[in-house]
C-alpha cells in the first residue's frame, strides 16, 4: 500500500517535469517568433529594394523610349536617304531590345520610299512623253522650214534651232530612261561610228570631240542597240565636256577587242577622287535600283541613265581608271552579240563620221570599191544626176536658157534617201556645191543602183582629169578660172540641195509604204 507522502512526492515530481516541458516549449515558441520577426523584417527590406529597383528600371525604360522616339528613330529615317548619318546607340541595357524597332522602321521606310519613287517616276514618264512628242513635232517643223527656204542666214538660224531642239530631246530622253521608259526610237542597223557621231552631235561643244576610228570598215550595231549606244556615248561625252576646260579636247577611240568593240572617252578635266569614282562606278554598273531621291537636287540623271541602259542591253561601262590626260577615262564595251556588219561600199557611213584608219590595210575592200566604182551603170535618159543638177545650177549662167532659181530643182528624185542614222552635226554646216570651171564639164561617175545605195544622200564623185588623159586628148589651153559665186547662186545651190534631200526622203517613205 502506497503511502500518502510518496504520492505527494510523485505528483510533485510529475508537476515539476511538466513545468519543465511547458517552459521549454514556451522558450522555443518565443525563439521561433523572434526568428519569424527577423525574416519578416528582411523580406520587407528586400521588397522595398525590389520596389525601388523596379521604379528605377521603369524610369530607365521610359527614358530609353523617349531617346528612341526623339533621337534614334529620326536619325534612322534620315539615314535611309543619307547613309553617312550616324544613328545614336541606346542609353543603357534597357534599350537592348529596341534594335528590332529600328529594323522594322528601316523596312517600312524603304517600302514607303519605293512607293513614293514609283509614283514620281510614273508622273515624270507621262510628262516626258508629252515633252518628247512636242519636241519631235518641233523637229519636223524645223526640217520642213530648212527644206522650204534657201536664204543662207535663215538656214543657219534654223540649223542652230534644230541643234538646240536636239539637246532638249536628249535631256527629256535621259529623264524618261531613268524613270523606266523605253529609249523612244527604233533605228535600222547603223555603223557604230555613226552612232558615236550621232551622240556627239547632241551636245554643246561637240567640236571639241576628236574621234579616232580604228575599227574595220562596216562595223555596225544591230538595230535595237543603236539608240542606247548613242545615248550612253552622249552622256559620257557630256560629262567629259562639262568637267574639262573649254580649250581642251575630248579624245574618243574606237577599238576592236576580244569580246566586242570598245569606245574609250578620255578628257583632260578635273578628274574624280577615289570615292567619287567608286560612287560613279556603282551608278553606271546598274546592279542596284537607284531612286530619284538619290540623284541629288537637282537630280543628275546622266550616270543613272547609263546604268539603266547597261542593265537592259547587256553593255558595260567602266570608270575605274583615270585618264592619262589627268581627267576621267570612260570605257564603253559593246559585246559581240550586239555587233553586225554593213557593206561600207553600198552603205557608207555619214560624211561627218570619222574615217577608219584601217582603210589602207584592207586590200579586199579597196578592190571591192574599185570594182564598184568602175562598174558601168545603165544611163538614165529621163532624169539627170542630182549632183549634176546642182553643178549646173551653181555654174554662172551664160544665156537665158540656164535657170538659176531653186524652183527649177524641185523635181523629185526617188533614188536618194536620208542616211540611216541621223547626224545633227552634218546639218549644222551643209556643204555648198563648188563651181565648175568654164569650158570643162566635170566627169561624174555613174549613178549607183537605187536598190543598193538607197540610204545615202546624193554625193559628188569627181574623177581627176589626169586619170582619163589616156582615153581623151588633153585640152590645148587651160580654161580660165571660174569667177566667185554670187549670193544668189549660192542660195540657188543650197535650195537645190534641200529640195533634192526632201524629194529623196519623200521617195524613201513612198517606197517604204509600197505594199509590193
Amino acid at each position: 500500500m502506497i503511502e500518502i507522502p510518496d504520492l505527494a512526492a510523485g505528483g510533485l515530481a510529475a508537476g515539476t517535469l511538466s513545468a519543465f516541458v511547458l517552459g521549454g516549449g514556451l522558450i522555443r515558441s518565443r525563439r521561433e517568433r523572434a526568428r519569424q520577426r527577423e525574416e519578416i523584417t528582411t523580406l520587407r527590406s528586400h521588397l522595398d529594394a525590389a520596389r525601388h529597383e523596379l521604379d528605377r528600371a521603369a524610369q530607365a525604360f521610359a527614358a530609353e523610349i523617349a531617346h528612341l522616339a526623339a533621337e534614334r528613330m529620326p536619325a534612322e529615317a534620315t539615314r535611309t536617304a543619307h547613309p553617312h548619318v550616324r544613328v545614336p546607340g541606346p542609353l543603357g541595357p534597357a534599350g537592348a531590345g529596341t534594335e528590332a524597332v529600328l529594323e522594322a522602321l528601316r523596312t517600312a521606310m524603304a517600302q514607303e520610299r519605293k512607293r513614293v519613287d514609283a509614283a514620281a517616276r510614273a508622273g515624270m514618264r507621262g510628262a516626258t512623253r508629252e515633252i518628247q512628242a512636242g519636241l519631235y513635232r518641233l523637229q519636223d517643223v524645223l526640217r520642213g522650214l530648212q527644206q522650204r527656204y534657201d536664204d543662207p542666214e535663215l538656214a543657219q538660224t534654223l540649223f542652230a534651232l534644230d541643234h538646240e531642239n536636239e539637246q532638249s530631246l536628249r535631256r527629256a530622253q535621259v529623264a524618261a530612261v531613268v524613270c523606266g521608259a523605253w529609249v523612244g526610237l527604233a533605228r535600222e542597223e547603223s555603223h557604230l561610228v555613226d552612232a558615236v557621231t550621232g551622240g556627239q552631235a547632241r551636245l554643246v561643244g561637240y567640236h571639241r570631240v576628236q574621234v579616232h576610228n580604228h575599227l574595220e570598215p562596216g562595223t555596225a550595231l544591230v538595230s535595237h542597240a543603236v539608240e542606247p549606244v548613242a545615248i550612253i556615248v552622249a552622256e559620257l561625252l557630256d560629262n567629259a565636256l562639262r568637267h574639262s576646260s573649254p580649250d581642251t579636247a575630248v579624245v574618243v577611240n574606237l577599238e576592236r577587242v576580244h569580246h566586242g568593240v570598245t569606245v574609250t572617252v578620255d578628257d583632260a578635266g578635273v578628274g574624280m577622287a577615289s570615292d567619287e569614282r567608286a560612287a560613279a562606278q556603282r551608278l553606271v554598273a546598274g546592279d542596284h535600283q537607284i531612286l530619284l531621291s538619290d540623284l541629288g537636287d537637282p537630280p543628275r540623271m546622266g550616270l543613272a541613265a547609263i546604268g539603266r541602259l547597261t542593265r537592259q542591253f547587256d553593255v558595260s561601262v567602266d570608270l575605274s581608271t583615270p585618264s592619262p590626260y589627268g581627267g576621267v577615262r570612260a570605257v564603253l564595251l559593246v559585246k559581240s552579240h550586239l555587233l553586225s556588219r554593213i557593206d561600207p561600199v553600198l552603205h557608207p557611213p555619214a560624211v561627218s563620221a570619222a574615217r577608219s584608219t584601217r582603210n589602207a590595210v584592207e586590200p579586199e575592200l579597196a578592190a571591192e570599191q574599185a570594182r564598184h566604182t568602175e562598174q558601168p551603170q545603165p544611163a538614165r535618159q529621163d532624169r539627170p544626176d542630182p549632183q549634176t543638177r546642182l553643178d549646173r545650177q551653181a555654174r554662172p549662167t551664160t544665156g537665158p536658157e540656164q535657170p538659176t532659181g531653186p524652183e527649177q530643182s524641185t523635181e523629185p528624185e526617188p533614188h536618194a534617201a536620208p542616211p540611216r542614222f541621223a547626224d545633227p552635226v552634218a546639218r549644222v554646216a551643209p556643204p555648198a556645191a563648188a563651181p565648175a570651171p568654164h569650158g570643162d564639164e566635170p566627169v561624174h561617175e555613174p549613178v549607183p543602183d537605187p536598190a543598193q545605195d538607197g540610204d545615202q544622200l546624193p554625193q559628188r564623185r569627181r574623177r581627176v582629169r589626169a586619170e582619163t588623159s589616156s582615153a581623151a586628148p588633153a585640152p590645148e589651153a587651160a580654161a580660165p578660172a571660174a569667177p566667185a559665186r554670187t549670193p544668189e547662186e549660192s542660195a540657188a545651190a543650197l535650195g537645190a540641195l534641200q529640195s533634192a534631200t526632201a524629194a529623196a526622203r519623200n521617195a524613201a517613205e513612198t517606197e517604204g509604204n509600197d505594199p509590193r
